[in-house]
């Protein structure tokens, strides 16, 4: 246990004093944001620990318990899994806990908004205790992770959705000519950007003297679907807008280049394999940048009164709230005893943060397969190729299926 008192001073103790220091002030409005700063901490340290903790980890009887040692890669992937694991437990564990709630009466609607110094105690003695279980534990997450990860790429699709048809609807929704001037300049910058990225594609991943016709294959597909998008949303029968379709598709050729450059170093398609380390990095930074705002745009929107995040008690009369909530409006009235119903789902909202942890683990890791890569990959291989090209055409077909589901079952509200 030596070692593992050693590894929660080093590791833990920057996260834990930095967050401690604030957590006085965190109030009820700002809870989701402190969450957010939680989560965004357990990324910092799991990247702290990727570099800089393997001859730590070399010295732990029941993490090195091999006979033969195995690459500081192995190390790696394991440090960031067990940190993953601790963040992972942390907001599962919430998550359960706040089951069932529907008004701020119930107690544990103070569990969720309070006890920060506690909370921030329980975070890292979770994490600490995760480098205190056997290798096998950590096997069986990794596997789960890859499920976990799965789900929540779909949900960051959906929010993608999600934000694109409400910054359609505000600026629809004005009535002004310079709005709609607006929404015209944003299609047409993301058509031409989608068509001249796709083009710089083809240049970097379709290199003269090979057969790269799975380069291009990816590449014609994401332009196929940019067109499908404009024809599908502009359909007379179609209540759809150009505006979301021309965004979707920029992420689509965004999703596409990551894949891309994703591809083994040694691969000859790979036009920017003698840059590789550079590739993915950036590509690791935009990746963990996309989860950071995924998990904060997913807290943000659970405070407002949609039908996608909130809970069947609350209001759904889409008045639009601040983006923190009002939870303390009407505080000092005469009906304090009166139920509250609460403004968004608990529950939903820990466990996009579970979800999140497995995959920013995955990010890490590079799916997993790090171990066999150079060092500085970290999100490199064919893993990571088929998850991201696969998550640009599931974002694809949820769109396509936003706009015709209400042609197709005209009976049932998609609103």
């Amino acid at each position: 246990m030596w070692c593992a008192s050693c590894l929660a001073s080093a590791c833990a103790g920057c996260a834990c004093n930095l967050c401690t220091s604030a957590a006085s002030a965190v109030t009820r409005r700002s809870a989701r944001i402190a969450y957010c700063g939680l989560f965004a901490a357990s990324l910092i340290l799991s990247f702290l620990l990727r570099q800089f903790a393997t001859p730590l980890l070399q010295h732990i009887p029941w993490i090195n318990a091999f006979n033969q040692t195995p690459p500081d890669e192995w190390f790696q992937m394991n440090a960031v899994l067990r940190v993953s694991l601790g963040n992972f437990l942390f907001f599962a564990i919430f998550a359960i806990m706040m089951i069932g709630i529907k008004d701020q009466n119930d107690r544990r609607d103070a569990w969720h908004h309070g006890g920060w110094i506690a909370k921030i105690a329980v975070w890292a003695v979770l994490i600490v205790l995760m480098f205190c279980v056997p290798n096998i534990v950590i096997t069986i997450y990794e596997v789960l992770s890859k499920f976990g990860s799965g789900l929540f790429l779909l949900v960051q699709v959906v929010m993608l959705l999600d934000f694109t048809n409400n910054w359609n609807d505000s600026w629809v929704e004005k009535d002004e000519q310079k709005w709609e001037i607006a929404l015209l300049v944003v299609t047409v910058v993301c058509y031409l950007s989608t068509f001249a990225f796709s083009g710089v594609l083809f240049m970097w991943f379709n290199p003269s003297g090979h057969d790269c016709g799975l380069n291009v294959f990816f590449i014609v597909m994401t332009l196929i679907l940019a067109f499908a998008f404009a024809i599908v949303s502009l359909h007379p029968q179609v209540n759809g807008s150009i505006m979301p379709a021309s965004v979707i598709s920029v992420y689509c050729a965004y999703l596409c280049y990551t894949s891309l450059s994703s591809e083994p170093d040694d691969y000859a398609c790979n036009g920017l394999h003698r840059h590789s380390k550079q590739v993915s990095m950036s590509a690791l930074i935009l990746g963990m940048l996309t989860t950071v705002l995924s998990v904060v745009y997913s807290a943000v929107r659970a405070g407002s009164s949609t039908t996608f995040l909130s809970p069947p008690s609350s209001p759904r009369s889409g008045a639009k709230n601040p983006l923190l909530g009002d939870e303390e409006a009407g505080k000092g009235d005469d009906k304090e005893s009166e139920p509250r119903p609460v403004s968004y789902s608990y529950t939903f909202f820990h466990l996009i943060f579970a979800l999140a942890s497995m995959y920013s683990a995955m990010l890490l890791t590079g799916w997993t397969t790090a171990a066999s890569e150079k060092s500085e990959l970290m999100d490199v291989g064919w893993t990571t190729v088929w998850v991201r090209i696969c998550m640009e055409w599931v974002t694809a077909a949820l769109y396509i299926w936003t706009l015709i589901a209400p042609l197709l079952f005209p009976d049932r509200d998609f609103s």
